[in-house]
């Protein structure tokens, strides 16, 4: 990842925080950080499918964050002061989990359409589609996954030996 050339051109770039059964990112985010890009993390809204992309202002910085009831560390209901991309200057990148892909850039999520809702509004932001790179375990490459028409596929996908 960190030697990829969408990554090194990259200054804005939104990754997720690992669950424990995703690739663990913590690695990547210390690594924007010392190449003084700027990091965004997802902030989702439950009871939806909105989800914001939130600064954070160091790798320290993720002490700081929520758990939710789905255990994912995120910034709070209330916190207003992070910057969202889509209010800055858009999104460079942006890593993506997922549960399972195939070959034509297909993702499987977790059913709540968070990424792809996302997606359609950097679409529509001035600065267009960030590049999107997805973060696999090879286990998690299948021949084809179920997709429906607001699916958004990958422009990506990394996984071991790939």
């Amino acid at each position: 990842v960190i030697g990829h050339p969408k990554y090194q051109e990259s200054k804005r770039i939104a990754i997720f925080l690992s669950m424990p059964d995703e690739i663990q990112t913590e690695e990547i985010i210390k690594d924007i950080f010392k190449h003084g890009k700027e990091c965004f993390i997802p902030r989702y809204k439950p009871h939806s499918n909105h989800m914001d992309m939130l600064k954070l202002s160091s790798a320290e910085d993720i002490s700081s964050l929520t758990l939710t009831s789905w255990n994912i560390l995120q910034p709070s209901d209330d916190d207003s002061v992070r910057e969202e991309a889509l209010a800055g200057g858009g999104l460079d990148l942006i890593f993506m989990p997922g549960l399972g892909f195939d070959k034509k850039g297909n993702r499987l999520g977790r059913g709540k359409g968070y990424y792809d809702t996302y997606l359609e509004r950097c679409i529509k932001h001035p600065s267009g589609k960030p590049y999107t790179i997805a973060l696999a375990f090879r286990e998690q490459i299948c021949e084809s996954v179920p997709v429906a028409e607001n699916d958004v596929q990958v422009d990506e996908i990394l996984y071991e030996d790939c």
